[in-house]
């Protein structure tokens, strides 16, 4: 076990932005900064000691604020909050009290507004390199930030365990009713972040995605996946059924899911033989297919193009805040915000 920490530069906002590594026995090593508690690298040590590097990112931190990544902005391996997805509008109401946020994505709000926690430095919390090596950043988000109520302070913890599970966990809690659903924004590619994702394989376990309209905000209807491209009930390679030019950005609701830690979705490459696992506590996985990405030069000099990548973020329903039949996002003094997501990396078998 070892937990080590880099300074990298100073952020204009005059704070020290820091890149931590983790590193378990077995040579997985997952490095994040906290500067948007951005997960950068999650490698895997392979058998001839070489390394997988599973999910993109810059092999400079100061790349994550350059202007041309902001142009082209993807929240690459970054914390999303306080409002994962999208919001209609931007627009919430919370106790009869009409709130009207920034507005990032068109007329909506997107992953928390213009400068949601994902541009945000984040204060380090806590080091611990045992039993495993665990980190854990702290941001308050002030009242009236981005145009949502109340001081929120939010906690994100990071572990690494002996059996390649990466964790994050958010704890958060407010002084005044608000509006959360946080979630994390890493791109995969088991193949070392070499090509494109579409011969990877995946399987979500639901049965029913969230209706969209033209602007890619739920609207509170359910589509039964059977007999559609959406179908990933059982592992199929993402290319099979999508249309290339669109590929998937839609919100998986997981059948019959509780609070408790479960697997929601699983992604395994037959390039590098990785499988990864996703656990998580709450009810819903928006499964993109970075066809937003390009023109993005990456860790060891990959140009990142559309679909260089995928994501499985776990939340709850996108605009939920919005529609009363989707699961509570709202947040009151005294109460106390919790979600967990875990990610299982499973290599093959030496033979």
């Amino acid at each position: 076990m070892a937990l080590s920490k880099q300074f990298r530069f100073k952020h204009y906002s005059g704070e020290d932005i820091y890149l931590f590594s983790l590193r378990n026995a077995k040579g997985t090593e997952v490095a994040i900064s906290n500067y948007g508690a951005i997960i950068v690298s999650l490698k895997i040590k392979k058998p001839d000691k070489t390394y997988n590097d599973i999910v993109l990112g810059f092999d400079d931190m100061k790349d994550y604020l350059s202007e041309n990544y902001l142009k082209h902005y993807a929240y690459l391996g970054a914390a999303c909050g306080r409002y994962a997805n999208r919001i209609k509008n931007g627009r919430i109401t919370l106790d009869g009290k009409e709130y009207q946020l920034s507005r990032n994505m068109g007329n909506d709000q997107l992953h928390g507004g213009k400068e949601g926690f994902d541009k945000k430095v984040w204060e380090v919390l806590k080091i611990e390199e045992k039993p495993n090596p665990v980190l854990e950043f702290n941001y308050l988000s002030k009242d009236g930030e981005e145009g949502f109520p109340g001081n929120l302070e939010t906690i994100i913890r990071f572990e690494l365990t002996e059996e390649d599970e990466l964790s994050y966990e958010y704890f958060a809690q407010t002084d005044k009713p608000t509006a959360v659903n946080l979630t994390h924004h890493s791109y995969f590619n088991l193949n070392n972040g070499q090509g494109t994702i579409g011969d990877h394989h995946v399987k979500i376990y639901a049965s029913n995605i969230l209706a969209q309209d033209e602007g890619l905000v739920c609207n509170g209807e359910f589509i039964p996946v059977a007999n559609t491209p959406y179908d990933f009930m059982k592992f199929k390679a993402i290319n099979k059924d999508w249309d290339a030019s669109k590929g998937y950005d839609q919100c998986f609701v997981i059948d019959n899911k509780t609070s408790d830690l479960s697997l929601v979705a699983e992604a395994k490459s037959l390039q590098s033989g990785i499988l990864l696992q996703i656990f998580s506590t709450v009810p819903a996985v928006q499964f993109y297919t970075g066809q937003g990405l390009g023109n993005l030069k990456g860790k060891n000099g990959i140009q990142y193009e559309p679909c260089s990548g995928f994501c499985l973020e776990t939340h709850k329903h996108p605009n939920a805040i919005n529609i009363p039949h989707f699961p509570n996002t709202v947040l009151r003094p005294g109460d106390k915000y919790h979600q967990k997501t875990v990610y299982k990396i499973i290599q093959p078998e030496v033979k």
